[in-house]
């Protein structure tokens, strides 16, 4: 599928396997990774691109998974399959933590059924063989150790060992003690010499005590001696040792017969543990790229959005360097093969490369830097031509290796093949490399092959131009600052930039005047056309973009017009809701009046002059609306009264309410915050008049009986029982109106049960209700939600 088998490691496939080696907890994981290749197989390409990206969300969004001890099974398992073999006490124990680690694995997933359905795949319906983890925890405490009481034969050989290494040492103590009572002994303590216990002696006393000397000091002037009196009981300890290991390996040979029957189910775990170390390193090589998984398509194509280099995305963030520039470029059966031109260091093979990792990421199941809406197709081979492949032992040059590729490429390569060509001629002599070029490029596209080639030579691109399948693309490049923007344009070819860049270099004027008489009139031409052209489109683009910024500048504002339109009409409608409402007041006294004149005409039955009197009545009443109408028309908004400026501290009238109270804050806006008793009021500082120190004093008294009288005769309890839906909620109001205003915290509402429906209009009601901050059933014994308590803010 790859040709040739080093165009993996010229892609940077091989420096990829071994960064996702790095996340790897286990070498079996290490291993699977090594064997990483790109897929044909579509199915087989999205279940493993699946498995990745879910793997990718849990490490994101979900709990931890349990993966501490990941330990390779399948050694121990191969080794107790062996007859007459034995696990040991750490193999045992790393079978141990490793079966632990996959019994938990399957059991985080299994909480999870359904949630990553392509991770369960690698599950294969695997057991939690309990009894395997529990025969060995019979066997094993839990730092790894046979327990001492495995077998009631190692329980008593323990025993044994212990009470005689107790009364080996008490005895080795008192000849210690009567040692040093004699002064025979050196400085220091007892010490272990070959494993036993011993008694430091000066050497000139070594005689006078028995036993056996393991070892001098190094000056000679201190022996080392085991007292005769302790020697039997130290064999005997070590030969109740040898005892008790040939009890500990009778018993591990035991449980590994045990668990001989279970191998091929080990080897199973053994599998699991490695796929899951495997998927997880691709996950978190994923999360390190902020990769995604594309769209799979059936049909040979490319279409990548936001695209960049894996390797210079992960070296831009490790070194912190500038942003890798993304990449945009489609491939499909209109535009088979891209011809990418433009300067030196432009970005041309980056762009080449790209395209070849990417698709080769893909194919082996790996997520890619671009954006999730990319699509990506399945190619059964990949040919690419990068850098020089001379070979002295093959007699070939650069140019023949170029052939010889060339050779494989134009014979082999169909309609599902991706061709990778840098630097596409170059290697000869430019007359006739640019000739065999175009001539391999025409019959590459005639086998209607996909890919990305970079060139210099102008006859491919004037041949790209006017042939179908090929499209011209360019590298941009700043000529006002002479430096490449690696900015991929698909539609036009590049220019080389070689006499700009010789020059911002420094090289001689008048050697590059020279260069430029030498080449062809028609080469300069298409040269200077092609800078020309590449200027237009940097003028047209920014032109674009600044069209793009007036466009969001009038979008913004319409927005901001709309909105105002919005709140114009919004305050039309309070003002005339308000107005409607004062019409209302108006009309309500008219009618008292005018219902109030009729009875004094009954009354006085209609007497000529009485009525001219009552006439006169009505008229001095709606002169006087008329003026006072006229009075609030003509009077101006101010913000300080004609009576002196307002400030905090300050006791007020409002004049349309003749409420009476102190002012507790002026904001911005000109509006009062004003404290009536327990509660609080906003006004216009229009609608205010200050008061005067006695009539400050008067205020003060009777806002304080007024508020003494209505906590006097509050009662937070209100029983709405058999009413109308309408009476209940104007009787709770006022409850609630009391209760804010003497800062009461709760109001308990009987409401009853019935149908619920007085209760839901209730509690509807009580929700809307500022003051209201949360809502509670009575206890199930007192009532339940027959009654309901509003706790007050």
């Amino acid at each position: 599928m790859i040709y040739p088998e080093n165009a993996i490691d010229k892609l940077g496939f091989s420096e990829i396997r071994e960064l996702i080696k790095e996340k790897c907890l286990s070498e079996a994981g290490r291993n699977m990774v090594d064997k990483i290749q790109p897929q044909t197989k579509l199915d087989q390409i999205d279940r493993f691109l699946r498995q990745t990206h879910e793997f990718k969300q849990l490490l994101l969004h979900d709990e931890p998974l349990p993966v501490d001890h990941i330990y390779a099974i399948k050694p121990l398992a191969e080794k107790v399959k062996l007859e007459g073999a034995f696990l040991l006490e750490e193999e045992l124990y790393r079978m141990l933590l490793a079966l632990r680690t996959v019994f938990n694995i399957i059991r985080y997933f299994n909480e999870r059924e359904g949630q990553y359905a392509h991770l369960e795949l690698l599950f294969e319906h695997l057991p939690i063989e309990k009894s395997i983890v529990r025969s060995i925890e019979k066997v094993l405490d839990e730092n790894g150790k046979v327990r001492n009481n495995a077998s009631r034969l190692l329980e008593a050989i323990t025993h044994e060992i212990l009470k005689s290494e107790q009364e080996a040492r008490k005895r080795l103590d008192m000849v210690f003690r009567q040692a040093q009572a004699n002064g025979w002994t050196a400085d220091g303590g007892l010490t272990i010499r070959e494993g036993r216990l011993c008694i430091p002696i000066l050497a000139e006393n070594k005689r006078k005590l028995k036993g056996l000397i393991h070892d001098e000091s190094a000056t000679g002037q201190t022996a080392y001696i085991e007292p005769e009196e302790v020697f039997h009981l130290n064999n005997k300890i070590r030969d109740l040792e040898f005892d008790r290991r040939r009890e500990v390996v009778r018993i591990l040979t035991e449980i590994t017969n045990e668990l001989r029957p279970y191998v091929p189910l080990l080897l199973s775990y053994h599998g699991l543990l490695t796929k899951v170390d495997f998927v997880r390193a691709k996950a978190l090589f994923a999360i390190d790229l902020e990769a995604n998984m594309p769209i799979l398509d059936k049909e040979a194509s490319i279409s990548l959005i936001e695209a960049r280099h894996p390797l210079l995305y992960l070296n831009s963030i490790k070194e912190k360097s500038h942003a890798v520039v993304p990449l945009n470029i489609q491939i499909d059966s209109t535009n088979r093969i891209i011809l990418v031109s433009g300067p030196n260091a432009g970005g041309k093979s980056v762009c080449m490369k790209t395209v070849g990792l990417l698709q080769l990421m893909v194919q082996s199941g790996l997520l890619i830097p671009a954006d999730e809406r990319s699509k990506v197709g399945v190619f059964k081979q990949i040919f690419a031509d990068i850098g020089d492949d001379q070979s002295i032992e093959s007699d070939l040059s650069t140019y023949s290796a170029h052939l010889s590729k060339m050779k494989h490429f134009t014979t082999f390569a169909n309609g599902r093949t991706l061709v990778l060509i840098d630097e596409f001629g170059t290697g000869t002599d430019p007359q006739f490399g640019g000739p065999i070029a175009e001539a391999v490029l025409e019959h590459l596209n005639k086998k209607q092959v996909r890919g990305v080639i970079t060139t210099h030579y102008s006859n491919l691109k004037v041949f790209a131009s006017h042939t179908q399948g090929l499209e011209n693309a360019s590298m941009l490049f700043d000529n006002e600052k002479m430096q490449p923007l690696y900015i991929l344009q698909i539609g036009k070819p590049g220019s080389s930039y070689a006499f700009e860049i010789a020059q911002k270099i420094g090289l001689a004027k008048d050697i590059l005047d020279a260069a430029k008489q030498k080449i062809g009139v028609q080469q300069k031409k298409v040269d200077t056309l092609l800078v020309d052209l590449e200027r237009d489109k940097k003028e047209i683009a920014d032109t674009k973009a600044a069209i793009s910024r007036r466009e969001k500048e009038l979008i913004d504002l319409k927005s901001k017009y709309e909105k105002l339109k919005e709140e114009i009409e919004t305050n039309k409608r309070e003002i005339i809701r308000k107005a409607k409402e004062e019409a209302k007041l108006i009309l309500k006294d008219a009618n008292k009046l005018i219902e109030n004149t009729i009875s004094e005409i009954k009354a006085v039955q209609a007497e000529k002059e009485k009525t001219k009197e009552i006439r006169k009545k009505v008229d001095k009443a709606l002169a006087q609306h008329q003026a006072a109408l006229e009075k609030e028309q003509k009077q101006p908004a101010k913000s300080v009264v004609n009576n002196g400026s307002l400030e905090v501290g300050d006791w007020v009238r409002i004049e349309d309410t003749g409420s009476e109270g102190e002012i507790l804050e002026i904001t911005k806006n000109n509006s009062l915050i004003i404290a009536l008793g327990e509660l609080r009021t906003v006004v216009k500082a229009t609608r205010v008049t200050k008061l005067k120190s006695k009539e400050k004093s008067k205020a003060k008294k009777k806002l304080s009986s007024v508020t003494a009288d209505i906590v006097s005769d509050f009662f937070p309890e209100v029983d709405v029982r058999g009413m109308r839906t309408e009476e209940a909620l104007g009787k709770i109001e006022t409850v609630l109106d009391r209760a804010v205003m003497i800062g009461y915290p709760s109001v308990k509402i009987i409401h009853g049960k019935g149908d619920g429906i007085l209760r839901r209009f209730i509690r509807d009601y009580l929700r809307k209700y500022n003051h209201v901050s949360r809502l509670e059933d009575e206890h199930a014994d007192r009532g339940g939600d027959g009654i309901t308590y509003a706790y007050l803010d």
